[in-house]
């Protein structure tokens, strides 16, 4: 399906400036203002009233989820208006209300939602009440724009009946309907049929917005390749890079981390192989953080490889907690092959840890080989063994390089960057591509 491509920064806003028509400006800051211009301003200084539809918000932890939260709550944070709707934990309708999110009140409308069995805590919403519920959201809100993290559910409905009111789209995409199919119960036989049908539907909600984005360059090329879309912006997730704390000093242990959901996309069974082919005197420990259907087997897995009493399965753990398991580690493991950008992966880099990551998808976006750590091939726990192993034996100045490597790489996605992009396409303003 050939999807039109969303109107460019140009065809939404108002047209981009030159710098030669800029300068000299401090020169004539005497001179009278139009009525248009002085509108402008205005209208770019006024909060917004945002829409913001999420089929997994907190307490859900995967990176969607901890996106749309520090997204609403740095818009709040702006003096915006944000309602988030996204699935209750039960499957009640309750009243709006605000929710503390980030150390924001953002106002949170929960509709009802069921547990999906074959998913660990994933709960959604009844897709043929979708259209209903985004009726009495948006009739109710009256936003000026709607930005839509997944196009299955609440999105889907949000989008169609925004536009029927003419209020703008933003959509995100976090999906790859390939992810999914470990937690249906489709024959094999029936996966290329899904993912198929899955992206079909994806073309048609994507269809309805004024602009497209992704967290990376890597992931709109696989979106406009996947539904034959045009003109999906890369916009960084974005992290305060304030709230992490580097420790910049050599380590007395040896510590692997990997944080994210333990999933069978996320690999970590190639990360427990390759730390079990490290030379024994390395005395290599490892934390693992996060929830997961796949916990169970990982955890056999790690008494297989004679790892028991070097593998800590934290589970979920508060934000603080978080930022200290980070600071004490010696390396970032990432082994996935379907991150869209690795949320986590900023947050190690923001820690100010080398980063051994797989070459697959949006990963060499933020692992640039040799600098800031190493890139594996995601098929071999030999390749990961070694790359984790030149990490682990490096001298203090060569573990120091890699160090600061990380935290000057990170400030690229500084989330100030990144609100203040969406601030523009809510408003049709011009952003850079």
């Amino acid at each position: 399906m050939h999807v039109r491509r969303p109107p460019s920064a140009a065809q939404i806003g108002s047209p981009t400036v030159s710098s030669s028509e800029t300068h000299g400006a401090d020169r004539e800051s005497d001179a009278p203002v139009s009525p248009r211009a002085e509108a402008d301003a205005a209208s770019s200084a006024r909060p917004l009233t945002i829409v913001m539809g999420c089929d997994t918000f907190a307490p859900d932890v995967n990176g969607a989820a901890r996106f749309s939260e520090r997204l609403a709550a740095g818009l709040v944070s702006k003096g915006h208006d944000v309602h988030i709707v996204a699935p209750n934990q039960r499957y009640r309708r309750q009243a709006p209300a605000p929710e503390t999110i980030e150390g924001e009140q953002v106002m949170v409308h929960r509709l009802p939602a069921v547990r999906w069995p074959p998913h660990d805590w994933l709960r959604f919403v009844w897709p043929w009440r979708s259209k209903h519920y985004a009726r009495q959201v948006l009739d109710a809100v009256k936003p000026d724009a709607v930005h839509i993290q997944s196009h299955i559910v609440i999105g889907r409905g949000l989008a169609r009946e925004a536009r029927k009111r003419g209020i703008p789209v933003v959509a995100t995409n976090h999906v790859m309907p390939e992810n999914i199919l470990d937690h249906t119960t489709l024959p094999s036989a029936l996966h290329d049929l899904f993912v198929k049908l899955a992206w079909d539907d994806a073309a048609r909600t994507f269809a309805l917005t004024c602009a497209v984005t992704t967290p990376t360059r890597n992931a709109a090329d696989f979106l406009e390749r996947a539904i034959d879309i045009h003109g999906v912006l890369p916009v960084s997730c974005g992290l305060d890079a304030g709230n992490y704390l580097p420790d910049l000093t050599p380590r007395e242990r040896h510590r692997v981390l990997f944080v994210g959901r333990l999933t069978r996309e996320k690999q970590i069974d190639v990360l427990l192989r390759a730390v079990a082919q490290l030379d024994p005197a390395l005395k290599t420990e490892v934390d693992i953080v996060g929830g997961g259907d796949q916990r169970k087997n990982l955890e056999h897995l790690a008494a297989e490889l004679g790892l028991a009493d070097r593998v800590t399965f934290h589970g979920r753990v508060d934000d603080d907690e978080l930022r200290r398991i980070y600071s004490r580690a010696s390396v970032f493991a990432m082994p996935s092959i379907a991150e869209l950008q690795s949320i986590a992966t900023m947050e190690a880099m923001a820690s100010g840890l080398p980063v051994v990551a797989a070459d697959a998808m949006a990963l060499p976006h933020l692992v640039h080989d040799g600098e800031n750590g190493y890139l594996f091939d995601p098929e071999s726990a030999d390749d990961l063994a070694e790359k984790l192993a030149a990490v682990l034996s490096a001298d203090a100045d060569r573990f120091r390089q890699m160090q600061e490597a990380s935290l000057e790489g990170v400030k690229i996605h500084d989330i100030q960057r990144t609100l203040r992009t969406f601030e523009a396409l809510y408003r049709g303003e011009p952003v850079g591509s």
